[in-house]
């Protein structure tokens, strides 16, 4: 039986990178030039932006997941390994996050910029 717990944590662990790679990231998109576009470009990239935020939120989800089970498999046979899977897993996750706030502010900064191009 304990063989067989190592098993099933030695398969989660040596593919919790390939459980990520399952988990695709989206791309991020290229933001209009808010000091030079027009206001169909600016919507354009607006849409773009909130697909992209749907999609990386489908991609935490599935990191999330991945955690969760990693996490699981950590807690029934502890090791550095399995810290380890844990922890890239994470970080995963938590540069899907920076990269959703680092969009979400250039994009901020692009209305800014069209908003001074283009006083009302």
């Amino acid at each position: 039986m304990n063989y067989l717990k190592l098993a099933v944590l030695g398969l989660a662990l040596g593919s919790a990178g390939a459980f990520a790679n399952d988990c695709e990231a989206p791309q991020v998109p290229a933001l209009p030039d808010g000091a030079s576009s027009s206001m169909d470009d600016m919507l354009t990239g607006q849409k773009a932006v909130k697909t992209f935020q749907a999609a990386n939120l489908e991609y935490m989800s599935c990191v999330d997941e991945q955690i969760k089970a990693a996490e699981q498999a950590a807690g029934e046979e502890p090791s550095a390994e399995a810290t380890e899977a844990v922890g890239a897993l994470q970080e995963q996750y938590n540069a899907a996050v920076s990269q959703e706030e680092e969009l979400a502010g250039q994009f901020n900064t692009e209305i800014r910029e069209y908003k001074a191009a283009n006083p009302q």
